[in-house]
Order: structure tokens, then sequence, then C-alpha cells
């Protein structure tokens, strides 16, 4: 029953964080496109004050959008901020990092093979990594290195690669993800909450005062919206890695995370420059290049080409795949599972049958030979030899019996 609450509360909140985040990435978008789309206005206008306008039109209407270098005429009644869909998203996240890897650290943060840590040890460490991360590259940004913004980014590179290597050296490679994700989460909605919103409500006071605002509030809020810029699209792919086993999976998983946060933001820096009017289609050339060769780097050996410590006869090779399959992988994959964790079959895959063997082998070869992913933290013990013996059958066309 534990597990039945836990799962509904990790799908409510799961969807709340998905719903939240589109809007607070759907929101930074427009917004970076708008203010990069901006054009000088006609004269009329640059005498009201009026820095750069944007004509659009969507849903069967016209839009004009237009930007003060100061302030209008009068200040409106109503005035729009943007920042709930940042908190919601961070507060709904950790919500779901509490329930799924710190609630259930022993199933899905900590692996043995790993680092020998209890329950509350991971969790302390994942909280440290969180506060830690966030007051290291607050002090970054207020030092002199954020007079050049190239400079702060090669540093804080450098920073995140060795985040990534130590996390996986710390957790699962399915945690490690998770926990750097979150670390550029918690980056991301301070930026909002302790620079960007206090600037923005600065500014609106002066203005409102008829004073003039202090140009270090706008610096400072650039400095940290084009560092959440860049880090939204290393945020989305470390969202959905858990259904990839192949990259936090992988022996050098912190490289190839570190990668791929470069590849995204290449991406990013694509579409910035395109809202400016210059099309770079190089860089978006190099990002998919750079992509298909670390799926090639990356790509594991055949189940033909796995090491063998020991052959089989064809007529036992069936029976012996089919005892492994049963031992190792049907406490979880079955109709009633028994394992202490799901409640339900993961992915509707169940292998108590043979024929659901043979039906499933290919997934089985992803996700027990070539990543090493299941079974789930090898909490069944699978060992080297078994997924040798699971290759030679695979390479036989699995065969039922």
């Amino acid at each position: 029953m534990e597990s039945y609450i836990l799962d509904w509360l990790s799908l409510i909140f799961r969807w709340l964080h998905l719903i939240t985040g589109i809007a607070w990435i759907g929101a930074s978008f427009y917004f970076i496109w708008l203010d990069n789309s901006l054009e000088n206005p006609p004269r009329w206008k640059q005498d009201k004050g009026i820095k750069g306008d944007l004509w659009a039109v969507h849903g069967g209407g016209i839009y004009e959008v237009a930007k003060y270098a100061g302030a209008p005429e009068a200040m409106p009644d109503t005035l729009h901020w943007f920042k709930w869909e940042a908190y919601t998203t961070w507060l709904t996240g950790m919500v779901l990092l509490t329930l799924i890897y710190y609630v259930g650290a022993e199933s899905y943060l900590i692996d043995p093979q790993v680092a020998q840590l209890t329950q509350w040890q991971a969790i302390g460490v994942g909280v440290a990594v969180l506060v830690g991360s966030w007051l290291g590259y607050t002090l970054l940004c207020a030092s002199p290195l954020a007079r050049n913004s190239l400079l702060l980014a090669a540093v804080l590179l450098l920073l995140g690669a060795a985040l990534a290597w130590a996390l996986t050296r710390s957790f699962s490679g399915r945690g490690a993800y998770i926990h750097f994700g979150a670390v550029i989460g918690t980056l991301m909605v301070g930026n909002v909450f302790q620079v960007i919103m206090p600037g923005q409500r600065k500014l609106v006071a002066a203005l409102e005062a008829g004073s003039e605002p202090d140009p270090r509030w706008g610096e400072r809020a650039k400095l940290r919206s084009t560092h959440n810029t860049y880090l939204t699209l290393p945020l989305l792919f470390i969202m959905i890695s858990s259904h990839y086993p192949m990259t936090y999976a992988h022996s050098l998983n912190w490289l190839v995370l570190l990668v791929i946060v470069v590849i995204t933001a290449a991406a990013r820096q694509y579409f910035v420059l395109r809202h400016h009017k210059q099309n770079r289609p190089i860089i978006l050339g190099a990002a998919l290049a750079a992509t298909a060769l670390l799926a090639l780097w990356m790509m594991p050996k055949s189940a033909t080409e796995a090491p063998t410590t020991s052959s089989l006869a064809s007529a036992e090779l069936a029976p012996t795949a089919h005892r492994i399959i049963r031992e190792r992988c049907a406490s979880c994959h079955a109709a009633q599972p028994t394992d202490e964790v799901f409640t339900i079959s993961p992915g509707g895959v169940m292998l108590e049958t043979p024929a659901q063997m043979t039906r499933w082998a290919q997934r089985i070869k992803a996700r027990s030979i070539d990543s090493h992913d299941m079974p789930f933290m090898n909490k069944t013990g699978m060992t080297t030899e078994e997924r040798s013996l699971l290759a030679q059958w695979i390479a036989a066309g699995a065969p039922t019996g």
C-alpha cells in the first residue's frame, strides 16, 4: 500500500512539475526571443520613450509589443510579473527528488558498487551538493570573473565537470544525473529569486519614484538570465535521462553528461543568434555531428562480441537463459511483482514464460547486456557469467526451447 501511495504522489507531482516547467521554459524562451527581435521604433514612439517594438500575429489577431527605455508616461495599474512558474517548477522538482531519491534512496540513489552509503548519508551528500553549488556559484558571479562572461563560463564548465565526476562516484548513475539536474534547477530558480526579481522590483520602484535606476541591477539580472538561457536545454535532457540508461549507466557517465551539456548549450546558442537574424547553421550542424560521434563512441558491443566465460550446448541454452531471467528479472517483471519497490511490472514488460522472454529478448539485451542497467541496481545479483550466457541465447535467436 505504501508503494502504491508513493506512486500516486510521484505521478501527481511529476505532472505538476511538467506543467509548471513548460510554463517557465516557455515564458523564458518567449522573452528571450522577444528581447532579441525588437526593432527600432518610429520617431513618434521614440519620443514617448519606447526603445524597441515588435508586431506579431497569433490566434487570429495582430499584436503590438513595445519596450520602454525607462518609465512609460504613466505606470499601469496592472503589471504582470513572471516568477511563480519558476518557483513552482523548483518546488515540485524538490518534492519529486525527496519522494523518489530520498525516501527511496536504497532503491534509486544508493549503489553499493559505487559507494557504501546509508540512506541519511546519501541524503546529506545530496542536500550539501545543492546548497554548496548555489553558494559557490553566487560567489563566482560576485567575483571579478563576472566581468568576463567567457572566462566565467569556462570556469563554471570545469567546476561542472568536477561535480559530475564526484556525483557519479557517490551515487547511482541515475541518481548522479538527477542531482546534477537539481543543481542546475536550483541555480536557475536562485537566479530568479535572488537576482532577477529583486532587480526588477528596484527598477519599478525607481521608475515610480521618478529616479534613475541603478544600471548594476540590469547588468546582474542580464548575466543570470543569460546563464538560465544556456542551462535550459541541458536541464531538459537530464529530466528525461532516466529513460535512457545507455547514458547514465555508461562507465564514463560523467563525461557523457558533460558532453551532452555542451552540445545542448551550443544548440541553444544557434537559436539565440537566430533571434538576432544571424543564421549560423554550422553551429547546429556541429551539435548534431557531435551527438552522432558521441552515440558511435558509446555504442556497445554486439551480443556476439560479449565476453564469454562459459559455453553451453544448444539444448541447454534456452533452459539456462530462462532460469536466469526468472531468478534475476521476474521479481519485478511479473503480473504480480514480489519486489518491494515495484507494484506493477515496469514498462508492462513481463518475463514469466519462455514466450514472453523471447518477445522481450532485444529489450533484455539493451538493458542487461549492453548497459547493465538491469536488473535494477542489480539487486538480484546477476553475474557477468549470467549476462554472457544471456548474450549467447540472444545471439542464437532467443529460442523458447
